[in-house]
């Protein structure tokens, strides 16, 4: 299914595989790219060695297509940008909009740049720094997260900008992506369903929380880093809805030196990094060290398994996944239901 998309990236199938921290590694990227989408290496918990060493390692399992999704906001940006282009990586993606600069950077060494936005405004400013095309991340979509639904964020986004969309929040099998074609997007992004698949390395049980979650088990919390957040409702996030404001302090600060000593960072960089966060997201100086609990708690439940002592971060379709196939399996299951839903529609001769 030819695209703008596919022509851009030069992948197969028009479905992108969300660069998620802690879960989007070498294994599933490698996966996500040999079954012809668009692997995305989520960079934000690796240091730039273990980036590079990721880089090589899909690089050696394959030679098709894939990208690193970076921080914009973090201090080092520009070092992984240039380890990037040193290794020849073919897409770079934003959870932030990144600079004008960075773009123009990637952009000489030929490397495609697709930022994620949540806004109109901010899709027309990074299209008009250069960025060759946007992800658009609707309310329903897992982790930090906005307040309007992609059928609504979608079509305003399409109509602002010229460049390929992709669709993301909400989105699990081939009817989600002849939707997303039909609002005017060239494809379509998607992390909870990637991160359950057998591909992935999630551990046994939070897949298993995964899928015995209905919809109405997801909620939206600004308790983890202060910011709307959408993850699994489990009783440790009730426990973090319920703690009082020096709780919650202390449980920053902890959780601060944790992410400290994971990441190898100084405290010369926690406080650029930190600076860089509260700049880009107008955070007070109490949301940025709570901000520090983020990658903590996700990878006490996605490296660790203690779905008991941290949190799962999940699109709203945690509730209607019920299947672990593998990468190559769901998008030849999502392609076929795409093939068959236009059918449908009449509309498969015009693809």
């Amino acid at each position: 299914m030819p695209t703008a998309l596919t022509r851009l990236v030069g992948v197969r199938h028009p479905v992108v595989q969300a660069g998620m921290g802690w879960v989007a590694g070498p294994r599933l990227v490698t996966a996500v790219a040999e079954a012809g989408g668009l692997g995305v290496l989520g960079s934000a918990t690796m240091t730039p060695p273990q980036l590079r060493a990721a880089v090589r390692e899909v690089r050696s399992r394959t030679d098709r297509p894939f990208g690193v999704n970076l921080r914009a906001d973090a201090g080092d940006a520009a070092e992984r940008v240039e380890i990037m282009v040193a290794e020849g990586v073919r897409v770079a993606s934003f959870a932030l909009a990144p600079s004008r600069a960075l773009i123009a950077r990637l952009k000489d060494a030929g490397i495609v740049v697709i930022p994620s936005v949540g806004a109109r405004r901010h899709a027309e400013k990074v299209v008009a720094w250069g960025a060759d095309a946007v992800l658009v991340q609707g309310g329903e979509g897992g982790g930090h997260t906005g307040g309007v639904a992609t059928t609504v964020l979608l079509p305003q986004v399409v109509d602002a900008v010229g460049v390929p969309v992709v669709a993301a929040g909400g989105f699990h099998d081939g009817r989600g992506l002849v939707a997303a074609l039909a609002y005017g997007a060239c494809g379509v992004a998607m992390g909870t369903r990637f991160l359950l698949t057998a591909d992935s390395t999630v551990p046994a049980a939070v897949k298993a929380a995964y899928l015995a979650a209905t919809v109405r088990d997801v909620t939206v919390t600004t308790k983890v880093d202060g910011l709307p957040h959408r993850m699994l409702r489990t009783p440790f996030v009730d426990g973090l809805e319920r703690a009082g404001r020096a709780a919650t302090a202390l449980r920053a600060l902890r959780h601060a030196a944790a992410f400290r000593e994971l990441s190898g960072a100084g405290r010369l960089r926690l406080l650029r990094d930190g600076l860089a966060l509260r700049r880009a997201r107008d955070l007070t100086w109490s949301q940025v060290l709570l901000a520090a609990s983020t990658p903590v708690l996700l990878r006490a439940a996605m490296v660790d398994g203690r779905t008991d002592l941290g949190v799962m971060a999940a699109g709203q379709v945690a509730g209607v996944i019920d299947d672990l196939p593998s990468c190559a399996e769901l998008i030849e299951r999502i392609m076929a239901e795409a093939q068959a839903a236009l059918r449908g529609l009449g509309l498969h001769e015009g693809l």
